[in-house]
């Protein structure tokens, strides 16, 4: 029998229990005390912050700056300096977590499980025996660090490229 250990903050999220703010991210951009800030770096067009609700340490969300829910409308140079950030958060997160792999993609629409109506890559480093016994007894699975823990050591390695990711 499979039990399930619960989160009822994530639940409350996905339900819609949301601050009360038109768009999430854009509320991150624009440091909105209403929302929970995980931000790590911010470039020309594009915002790098820790998932608020990560599957593994190091799960990172980029998202443009301005609002826009598909991804045809980045410029080319937004698909540029996307990849550019996309190449040194991966160089990053190998440094600080040693993962044995990424899960790296879109949610584009509700039909794909998408719960915030606003473009974002999700970067998440994977293991190769992420299964241990609570997820398997529980269907649970254990997040060791705190996010917010996890914005302050990529935020010091963010610095260490930001001229390179500043420069355009």
């Amino acid at each position: 029998m499979k039990k399930n250990l619960f989160v009822p903050s994530k639940g409350e999220y996905v339900r819609g229990k949301r601050p009360t703010v038109g768009c999430i991210l854009c509320s991150i951009v624009q440091n909105d005390p209403k929302v929970v800030n995980l931000k790590i770096f911010r470039s020309k067009s594009f915002t790098v912050a820790v998932n608020l609700y990560p599957y593994n340490p190091g799960h990172l969300m980029i998202f443009p700056n301005r609002h826009i829910e598909e991804i045809e409308k980045l410029s080319f140079s937004e698909v540029k300096e996307l990849h550019k950030l996309t190449i040194i958060s991966l160089k990053i997160l190998r440094n600080l977590y040693s993962p044995h792999g990424f899960n790296i993609g879109y949610n584009l629409g509700k039909g794909s499980g998408a719960s915030i109506e606003h473009l974002h890559l999700h970067i998440v480093p994977r293991y190769e025996n992420e299964l241990s016994f609570i997820d398997v007894l529980s269907g649970s699975k254990i997040i060791v660090e705190e996010p917010k823990d996890t914005v302050q050591k990529l935020k010091r390695e963010y610095k260490k490229y930001a001229e390179e990711l500043l420069a355009q």
